[in-house]
């Protein structure tokens, strides 16, 4: 099965080095599973030719807001509803989570209640999940027909599954405990609260589920649909 990804941002110049392109970390994250891939750089206005250009399609996180005036948006907007209507598989990851449910009718904005960073612990499908999170922006009002499956106190809309044909997840499953420490370093001063970034640091080497959380993504997209 090939994927596509619609990658909407890009790693810090730091850390592309050790880490790559937030395109490759999701090669790695659903290494094993029988999938190709062909990346799209919408962020740089790279957009596939048709929708023919995958079986299945994941946009990535992003250091921008979906509400930002870019050129790139709007288009990919359009695109997400395309895939939505022809019935093609589609994962969204933290920007993904918010662009998609923007596109599809809900509400994203910059969260009053402030930052979720680091490992972070949800309520998934009645389990409790580990992950790792970076962001401020959330959906505040999910699109009419996406279901809740994942939440928690600070982010009730973490994770919302449209029907079979959408699934996506505001934290990141790709993020390892490296990364994180990247992104305190190279993004987290001054924008962060210390004492958040402080937490984040000390919860580096507790366990997160980014193996079962890929388990859960490559299982979305090989699944049969009517």
């Amino acid at each position: 099965m090939k994927i596509g990804i619609l990658q909407t941002g890009h790693s810090p110049d730091e850390m592309k080095h050790s880490h790559g392109n937030y395109d490759e970390m999701f090669f790695r994250l659903l290494d094993g599973n029988g999938f190709t891939f062909e990346t799209f750089s919408v962020v740089d206005g790279v957009f596939p030719s048709g929708l023919d250009a995958a079986e299945g399609w994941l946009i990535t996180g992003s250091k921008h807001g979906v509400y930002e005036d870019h050129a790139w948006i709007p288009p990919l907007e359009d695109l997400i509803r395309a895939i939505h209507n022809a019935g093609l598989p589609l994962v969204g990851v933290c920007f993904g989570h918010q662009i998609i449910a923007q596109a599809m009718g809900g509400k994203v904005e910059k969260f009053a209640g402030g930052w979720a960073v680091g490992r972070t612990t949800y309520e998934l499908d009645g389990e409790r999940v580990a992950l790792n999170a970076w962001h401020q922006d959330q959906v505040v009002e999910p699109p009419s027909g996406a279901e809740v499956i994942g939440q928690n106190a600070f982010c009730q809309n973490a994770m919302l599954a449209y029907g079979d044909k959408i699934w996506t997840v505001q934290p990141h499953p790709e993020f390892d405990a490296s990364f994180i420490d990247g992104l305190i370093q190279y993004r987290g001063s001054g924008v962060v609260p210390d004492d958040q970034l402080a937490q984040a640091h000390e919860d580096l080497n507790a366990p997160v589920n980014n193996s079962d959380m890929a388990q859960r993504i490559a299982a979305f997209f090989k699944q049969v649909r009517s």
